[in-house]
């Protein structure tokens, strides 16, 4: 089959490779229809190479219709249409009983004191290869995947598998009050989704992202947009009676703009050899944390800052006196997907689509574009918000329009 594989910092290759098998008889073989490349594996194509291994297979948003299935599989069936969310859970150990399925103790990567197992996301979380690929096997398939119709197009239902989940998760986390004003940093797609789910709750949405084109997008879903400037934070305040926003949503992560020393040390850790490179990111305080230093500062007393942007550094400064002079709540953590799903599904499938999903992709092409539009992506170029890839459909192209049956 075909395969998106990494072979260096910014050097991802389409491949042939063996088909995927089943190994144990909870699996389950997906062809896959549709896969998405998301902000988290921008970060495997610039910094977190010393965890990958040349070949690795990337891509953790699938979807498509099960092929083959072991023998102690029970809720699957041969041309069933499935997502497969990114972490990979039991459903039933003690954490996954309790909505907690980034912990699984079924699929925790002990080895490196990590949570539940991911699809295409390095070492650190299994090495699980992943959907960016014409084939995905599925482990402990039973509990990882969303069922969903044969009637409407994939793009419906893609962004159940990461971005849509992640983007409620932050919002619930934010715990904005009733008539609340939430902010939120950074308008890539779960920014997008996390500006639009708070407004579909009544909340008043500040948004503030850089990129004049991710502006415009979100200022289509009635969110109020800022450029990212010195004087945004203080006009923010201004416009919350001074206080600030009860909630802000980091939805930047590691990669904010800003800190350049941060950024040059990313750029070295990068370029040494793995033994060394290794510890320092899981060490070191590797992070660029202009988004989340942001969010403190901007948040008012009392409030909270719910992070939905992926850290790594384990020796990042935090400014623990104006986090505990202004009594702010943190609240944080890798997506629970299959906490968030069955709330989340009738919303996908509403003819109205009231969060826009079918207003999100703005790359769509066939599985053989892959390596280009990583690079687009990366650079923020041609006005990339998100990319959704065929797998096995050559007739796509980038500049394919968004509507409803272009999946």
């Amino acid at each position: 089959m075909k395969a998106l594989t990494w072979h260096g910092k910014r050097d991802v290759r389409i491949e042939q490779v063996p088909d995927p098998t089943i190994l144990e008889p909870t699996d389950a073989i997906i062809r896959v229809t549709s896969t998405a490349i998301c902000g988290s594996d921008l970060h495997l194509y610039e910094i977190l190479g010393p965890f990958l291994e040349r070949g690795d297979i990337l891509g953790h948003e699938p979807m498509g219709e099960v092929v083959e299935v072991g023998s102690a599989i029970r809720d699957l069936s041969v041309g069933d249409r499935v997502v497969i969310p990114f972490n990979i859970a039991c459903g039933s150990c003690w954490f996954c009983v309790r909505g907690l399925q980034s912990q699984c103790e079924t699929t925790q990567v002990r080895e490196y004191g990590s949570g539940a197992a991911l699809f295409g996301y390095t070492k650190l979380y299994g090495q699980v290869p992943g959907g960016q690929a014409e084939y995905l096997r599925v482990p402990l398939a039973d509990h990882n995947h969303v069922k969903v119709g044969a009637d409407l197009p994939d793009e419906r239902y893609l962004f159940l598998s990461d971005i849509l989940p992640t983007a409620w998760q932050g919002v619930e986390y934010a715990q904005v009050p009733a008539d609340g004003t939430v902010a939120v940093l950074g308008l890539g797609p779960v920014g997008q989704f996390a500006a639009r789910i708070a407004r579909s709750r009544g909340y008043r949405v500040l948004a503030v992202d850089p990129v004049p084109e991710r502006r415009a997008m979100a200022a289509r879903h009635d969110i109020e947009v800022f450029d990212l400037d010195d004087d945004t934070t203080p006009h923010l305040r201004d416009l919350t009676a001074g206080r600030g926003p009860d909630s802000v949503i980091d939805a930047v992560g590691l990669e904010a703009h800003g800190n350049p020393a941060i950024s040059l040390m990313q750029q070295t850790v990068g370029l040494l050899p793995d033994a060394l490179s290794r510890p320092m990111l899981e060490h070191a305080g590797v992070d660029r944390l202009a988004a989340l230093h942001a969010g403190i500062d901007l948040v008012r007393r009392g409030g909270t800052v719910s992070l939905s942007g992926v850290y790594a550094g384990e020796a990042d400064l935090m400014p623990m006196k104006t986090l505990f002079d202004k009594q702010i709540t943190m609240r944080m953590g890798q997506c629970n997907v299959r906490r968030w799903t069955d709330e989340l599904l009738p919303l996908v499938e509403d003819d109205s689509d009231p969060l826009g999903v079918m207003d999100l992709t703005t790359h769509r092409a066939p599985l053989d574009d892959a390596p280009e539009l990583y690079r687009t992506f990366q650079r923020k170029e041609d006005g990339c918000i998100k990319v959704v890839l065929r797998p096995g459909d050559p007739h796509i192209t980038p500049s394919s329009p968004a509507v409803e049956g272009g999946l």
